[in-house]
């Protein structure tokens, strides 16, 4: 079997390491926030080239309280990508407001910075672009949409941790960047996680705030918060995963060069990077019109995929509030239809990647 990641590698690759930061806290019983949290977000914030880092207790609590301190409430819109994960969403409904969808670019997956601002209205408060699969949004006419609007962007970098646009580190661009440590992530807890990366202080204070019951004395509640706490053990292991990063992304991106070698012209679209990216792959997505047939003659090969996203929200039966209708975003839709995720993590052989590529040839219909 070829897992679609090998988490139990990745630990055995640094057992001592993770070993002896578990003890740590273990010893010094700083079980919530403390001083392993405080210096992985002073780690975390210079490694994404940002003034300060919030840890959090998963990246959907950093959306939540990125939007939140941005001011968004009841009746305001936020424009994002219908492509994504439902949390971005989610978040977004969490404050009061409106999700807004505008459709994707179909090359990188990414928001289509043509389309939006053709959906901007007077409730319009903020852009919230995905960097999905690993690779940047197109920042720059982004930026510039919201300035001339007086927009707030908080960057969804939930999968893009060291991924860079016009070698600039994803997160620190717009006014907030949200990132995950799912398990699963390039940068991965041993449980959930989650960070707001900023250069604002005062966004930085509130979401210290918010994450902490509204408290910065104990007892003394000066806003309605919430108890969105990073774990001192998560804070201890991430910063143990944090000094392999860079290697890690390296390996990540020397296997999808690997797999574009051994895929080219076989009949399924491979990832396409944009010029502006340093993409970091925490997922490597094909494209294929018979994506179902070829999943299904991988996994007869034990070879697992994944398919971010099978449905996108905007056809979800829990947003159906929204009003949206089947054919409202057609590219998003048709990634929905297409999209395959192969293994890629640090810790895959040649031997694996070559093993993986010959079944996609094997299985895939010739081009043409």
């Amino acid at each position: 079997m070829i897992p679609i990641l090998d988490l139990k590698a990745q630990y055995r690759g640094i057992k001592s390491e993770l070993d002896a930061a578990v003890i740590g806290v273990l010893e010094n019983a700083q079980f919530i926030l403390g001083p392993e949290v405080a210096a992985f977000e002073r780690e975390f914030a210079a490694y994404c080239g940002a003034a300060e880092a919030v840890g959090l207790n998963s990246g959907t609590s950093a959306l939540h309280l990125a939007l939140l301190a941005a001011g968004i409430g009841p009746d305001d819109e936020v424009i994002t990508s219908p492509f994504t994960f439902v949390a971005t969403a989610a978040a977004i409904v969490y404050t009061g407001a409106r999700p807004v969808f505008v459709d994707i670019e179909p090359a990188s997956f990414n928001m289509d910075v043509h389309r939006i601002e053709a959906a901007i209205t007077p409730r319009t408060k903020a852009i919230l672009p995905v960097h999905l699969f690993g690779q940047p949004a197109d920042m720059d006419p982004i930026m510039d949409i919201a300035r001339r609007h007086g927009l707030v962007v908080i960057e969804d970098a939930a999968q893009s941790h060291g991924a860079e646009y016009k070698g600039r580190r994803v997160g620190g661009i717009g006014e907030m960047g949200c990132f995950s440590f799912y398990p699963g992530k390039n940068l991965g807890a041993c449980g959930e996680g989650g960070a707001v990366v900023t250069n604002d202080a005062a966004y930085a204070r509130q979401i210290r705030l918010l994450r902490d019951w509204g408290s910065e004395r104990k007892y003394i509640h000066q806003v309605r918060g919430y108890n969105y706490r990073m774990e001192g053990m998560q804070g201890a292991i991430l910063r143990v995963k944090l000094r392999h990063l860079e290697k890690w992304t390296e390996a990540r991106r020397a296997h999808a060069a690997r797999y574009g070698k051994l895929l080219t012209g076989c009949g399924v679209r491979l990832p396409e990077v944009m010029p502006w990216a340093r993409h970091v792959y925490h997922v490597y997505t094909i494209r294929s019109a018979d994506r179902d047939a070829l999943r299904a003659a991988l996994q007869q090969r034990e070879i697992q995929t994944g398919i971010h996203y099978p449905v996108p929200i905007h056809l979800q039966p829990a947003y159906a509030d929204l009003g949206y209708a089947r054919g409202a975003f057609p590219v998003a839709e048709q990634a929905a239809a297409e999209v395959l995720a192969l293994p890629i993590y640090p810790e895959m052989s040649d031997s694996q990647l070559q093993e993986v590529a010959a079944a996609v040839r094997l299985a895939a219909k010739p081009a043409g």
